[in-house]
């Protein structure tokens, strides 16, 4: 504290200082952002004891072992370095590799950007594109990234809805019906989060061919591809348009892998948009994780046979939880196709946040409310089936009596 001279009492006082109080000064777009319905449940259930989760979208199931060990070697002999913006020199080999065999479509290494996981990868996608005046068309319910980072940069979102009644499935009729002279982007997201839905070939299709029609973009969140339970022909829309002019499909190893963690996904686009998209990652994360790129490699040259035991185990818990569902009281469920959740609707006048948060405090059961994935699933639940069957039953014997005991 300064201090100033008395000189004629030759002593000193010291010399009061006012600081001005202030508040960060946030960008006025974080006011996109909403308060995430998923953080607001767990963060709560974290304080309690014996919570059965339903709740959080991340597999449970170990990373395969030579993935692990392919991590462990790339630290040993010192791959702590930065890679090509672009991503290691040898993923960008196996991902046009395993792409263009598993959807006969020829790719190359200047059709693919690695980023830090699929979130980058849809985050450099919108942010680089959305803009005032332009549209984007979204799904009701979605991924909840998805209409904030439109929003933030001053897009518009127009929502169609999906519904349980039938399966969740997208209507292309609604669809192109939706698009417009504003109309930007289509985000398509197959398998769907939250409602465990896979879009047939018929339906990507006609989308596709409607958008390029209009030169309409498409960002197409393929994440849970690998995670299909009953039809083997997955509609990839890199095996159902006819060139990558107006496309971008976005993907990880997070949830084929459980390699969530390790934060690895990619772009793979026409080699324009993929220039531009390299420019803008240099700003944002750089580089992937150099060791993590490794183990992708590994992933995707190695046995799948992984992947297929993964997903048999992810098949049996689907058919459980819907068996589950079906037993519970006011829920109306469905059968999801792939990913591993299901998205049951409520009766139309019930507030899924409340009775979700109820269930949390009353049995222990912590499961997402609709409202977090958009705004016409406010009478819906979020249950993922990442964990056992002996933990989902566990969960229903709690929820399925109480369920009976609430008046709607």
């Amino acid at each position: 504290m300064a201090e100033s001279a008395n000189k004629d009492a030759g002593e000193t006082k010291p010399r009061k200082v006012k600081y001005r109080k202030t508040k960060a000064s946030w960008n006025p777009a974080m006011q996109a952002i909403p308060v995430s319905g998923i953080r607001r449940l767990v963060n709560m259930a974290s304080t309690m004891k014996d919570v059965i989760h339903l709740s959080i979208g991340q597999p449970d199931l170990p990373t395969p072992k030579h993935i692990i060990d392919a991590y462990i070697d790339a630290l040993n002999a010192g791959q702590t370095g930065y890679t090509m913006d672009a991503g290691l020199p040898e993923l960008l080999v196996a991902l046009r590799d395993y792409y263009g065999k598993r959807y006969n479509r020829k790719l190359t290494r200047d059709n693919i950007l690695v980023t830090s996981g699929a979130t980058e990868a849809m985050y450099l996608a919108i942010s680089a594109t959305s803009a005032p005046g332009r549209q984007f068309i979204v799904t009701d319910p979605s991924f909840l990234l998805y209409a904030p980072l439109i929003r933030m940069t001053g897009g518009e979102v127009k929502f169609v809805p999906t519904r349980a009644e039938n399966n969740h499935q997208l209507d292309p009729d609604d669809v192109i019906r939706a698009m417009g002279a504003r109309t930007f982007a289509l985000i398509l997201n197959n398998p769907n989060n939250p409602t465990g839905a896979v879009y047939p070939r018929s339906t990507v299709e006609t989308i596709l061919e409607e958008c390029a029609y209009r030169g309409i973009q498409v960002y197409a969140d393929e994440v849970y591809d690998h995670l299909i339970f009953d039809d083997d022909d997955f509609a990839s829309v890199l095996n159902c348009s006819m060139d990558l002019d107006n496309i971008m499909c976005i993907s990880s190893f997070s949830k084929t892998y459980s390699m969530a963690g390790l934060r690895v996904g990619w772009v793979i686009s026409s080699q324009a948009a993929i220039k531009s998209l390299r420019r803008y990652h240099m700003f944002t994360t750089s580089v992937a994780n150099t060791p993590s790129q490794f183990a992708g490699v590994a992933a995707l040259t190695a046995d799948q046979q992984c992947v297929r035991d993964m997903v048999d185990i992810y098949r049996e818990r689907r058919d459980k939880i819907v068996e589950l569902i079906d037993q519970t009281p006011y829920l109306t469920g469905y059968k999801p196709g792939g990913a591993f959740f299901a998205f049951p609707d409520l009766p139309p006048h019930v507030d899924g946040s409340d009775l979700a948060l109820r269930m949390l405090k009353e049995t222990g059961v912590c499961v997402v409310p609709g409202d977090a994935f958009g705004e016409h699933c406010t009478n819906a639940l979020r249950f993922s089936f990442s964990t056992t069957c002996e933990r989902m039953e566990e969960a229903f014997d709690r929820i399925i009596p109480w369920m009976a005991k609430q008046q709607f």
